[in-house]
């Protein structure tokens, strides 16, 4: 009994005609994208660095661009059901060799079809469960890190807060400091000027010592002058008689 034939394959397909690569460098390439969905075949083409990789991607996009307008189909509920790589005309060439023969030249090219199909109902279901599964996930890690972001913002507040506490302490220390130096300045020019102050009281009593001692001098001065007019007189008064 024979299969279902290439060209009866249910689905929406996209053909490349005359693919400048042989068949078997597209085949290596196809066989990775079989039976994958459309968004896991897109990642894996896009991560092979063959050279078949860039034309299989878009006859893959086309594929699919084919089911959404035209079978109006969902693209994130398609895969690819079939893909496979047919011989094209090999074009003939000529290579002058030695001893003036030539070498045949084979540029072989291929036909590259991709067929896709929607998802059948379980595997549907299946991926539904598990994109919910991820999207919970996901929300657990998004609460999580807002928790630790809103923890982290609150302990470099409270530290902040902290720093700004401390500035506060220490310019209050500050301006105390300045203040006792401020009073002490204050109490050492009274010092200064109590001193000289009682420095001017002593100068003064000593002027008054020093007058009081000049008056007596002269006192005494006058006392003696006074004693020799009063022998003198005697002596006059002696001699007259």
């Amino acid at each position: 009994m024979t299969g279902t034939k290439t060209n009866e394959r249910p689905g929406t397909r996209a053909v490349l005609r005359h693919g400048g690569m042989s068949a078997s460098k597209a085949r290596q390439v196809l066989d990775l994208i079989r039976g994958q969905d459309v968004d896991r075949a897109a990642e894996i083409l896009a991560g092979t660095e063959r050279e078949a990789a860039e034309l299989i991607g878009k006859v893959l996009a086309s594929a699919v661009a084919n089911a959404a307008h035209n079978d109006h189909q969902n693209p994130e509920e398609l895969y690819v059901s079939a893909c496979y790589a047919d011989e094209g005309t090999t074009m003939k060439r000529w290579r002058p060799r030695a001893r003036g023969r030539a070498t045949r030249i084979r540029k072989r090219t291929c036909h590259i079809t991709i067929v896709v199909s929607r998802l059948p109902a379980d595997r549907l279901e299946r991926r539904r469960t598990r994109q919910e599964a991820i999207s919970a996930n996901r929300s657990r890690r998004v609460d999580a890190s807002r928790r630790r972001a809103d923890l982290s913002g609150r302990l470099s507040r409270r530290r902040a807060a902290q720093a700004t506490a401390a500035a506060e302490a220490a310019a209050a220390a500050e301006a105390e400091a300045e203040a006792e130096n401020e009073g002490m300045a204050i109490d050492v020019d009274e010092i200064d000027g109590e001193e000289t102050e009682s420095a001017v009281d002593v100068v003064e009593s000593t002027d008054d010592v020093s007058a009081d001692v000049e008056v007596t001098e002269e006192d005494s001065t006058e006392d003696e002058v006074s004693d020799d007019e009063v022998v003198d007189q005697s002596d006059t008064e002696e001699k007259g008689e």
